[in-house]
């Protein structure tokens, strides 16, 4: 079992897929890079340009920046003669196994980034895996003093309650939180 990164698979009765060993892998073999308990100043950005290599050596294709034609959109609705009406942008797609991936950094840390994924990452076509990368400590200063707001544990309190309640179904075979 890998210490780094922290993770944790949903739905928790079910194993993760034997694709999420290979992902992780990835991110562990960046930890001197990515770990935000020693690594100051990350962005979503940074952490994309550090696993691309990995995770493009894995089949997925990654954002390579912020130009269109470096961004990867995935088909919401379609229109008129079958064309792309509604698209998201993903910030990584595996799409022989339907895996979506979304690398949340700060913003993720208060801003309910990690509802907005699960919402727009749901309608996506094609959908069948949700991997979240959000940060594992995220410090704020505030008044002089940091806070560290620990990213990972509030995103896993709050995928494990929308498992748990069976109120909000998900369309997914599964989720990947993972706490770089």
């Amino acid at each position: 079992m890998i210490n780094y990164p922290a993770w944790f698979y949903f739905p928790s009765d079910q194993p993760a897929p034997k694709w999420a060993a290979s992902f992780l892998e990835v991110v562990a073999g960046a930890k001197d890079k990515l770990d935000t308990r020693t690594v100051d100043a990350l962005t979503s950005d940074k952490v994309l340009a550090v696993l691309r290599p990995g995770l493009v050596d894995l089949g997925y294709e990654v954002e390579a920046g912020k130009k269109n034609a470096q961004k990867i959109r995935r088909p919401v609705l379609f229109g008129d003669q079958g064309v792309e009406r509604v698209a998201y942008e993903v910030d990584a797609v595996q799409d022989e196994l339907g895996i979506l991936v979304e690398i949340e950094a700060g913003r993720g840390a208060r801003g309910n980034a990690v509802y907005r994924d699960l919402v727009r990452a749901s309608l996506i076509v094609g959908a069948t895996f949700l991997v979240i990368g959000v940060m594992l400590e995220y410090r704020i200063n505030t008044g002089g003093k940091t806070v560290i707001v620990r990213s990972f544990e509030d995103s896993k309190n709050q995928l494990d309650a929308i498992y748990a309640s069976g109120r909000l179904g998900l369309p997914f075979q599964g989720v990947l939180l993972f706490g770089y």
